[in-house]
Parts: C-alpha cells; sequence; structure tokens
C-alpha cells in the first residue's frame, strides 16, 4: 500500500473529497465535510475511523493497525505495509461509518453509494 493507492481508493467513493486542512502535505478524505480518512505529514500510513474505541483496540491487538496519533481512539493508522485490500477494506468501512453519521438532508444530497 501507498500514498498513491490510498488517495486511489479514497477518490473512487462517491462525493468524497480531499484537502489539506492544516497545511503541509497531509491528504484529509472527507465525505459531507467529515473526515474518514488522513494521511499525515509523517505518511507512515493511514488513518481511519472504527466503529467504536472496542473495534480499534481489537484491530491494534490484532496486529492490523495502531493508534492513530492526534485521533480519537476510535481510530487506527493503517502502515503502509498493510495488504491493499484489508486498506480498502478499513477505508471504506471508515467512509460508510461516517455518511451515515451525516444528516439524511446532507445523505440525500449525496451520489449513491455503489
Amino acid at each position: 500500500m501507498s500514498r498513491d493507492s490510498v488517495n486511489r481508493i479514497c477518490a473512487a467513493l462517491p462525493g468524497a473529497e480531499v484537502s489539506d486542512p492544516w497545511g503541509g502535505g497531509h491528504d484529509a478524505w472527507k465525505i459531507g465535510g467529515k473526515m474518514f480518512a488522513c494521511i499525515g505529514t509523517a505518511n507512515d500510513g493511514v488513518s481511519v475511523k472504527t466503529p467504536d474505541i472496542e473495534t480499534a483496540q481489537m484491530l491494534i491487538e490484532a496486529g492490523v493497525g495502531e493508534r492513530a496519533p492526534y485521533f480519537h481512539r476510535s481510530w487506527i493508522r493503517l502502515g503502509w505495509d498493510t495488504p491493499e485490500e484489508e486498506a480498502e477494506h478499513r477505508i471504506e468501512v471508515s467512509y460508510d461509518l461516517v455518511r451515515a453519521s451525516l444528516t439524511k438532508k446532507l445523505q440525500a444530497t449525496l451520489p449513491p453509494r455503489g
């Protein structure tokens, strides 16, 4: 997995937009203005949201990811050594969680999810 492959996966998700909200070279992927994936300036992986703290902890213990610095404990960071299929799955789960948390009104304005 690489920064390019993460950006390709994120860009393919309906309504996803990238920004650099803090400057300095972050790739912050958002849906409806809320972030679902972020590559930091350290360029050591991608941080994604999980359903809850317990799921994040289970994934960390299973070796899937590690604690995502600067993010809530329900987020994990996937290193570049994460298999691309696993990373794609985790990014899509994060996207779906964030999209589902948006207001119904905002969700109705977004392109349909495959």
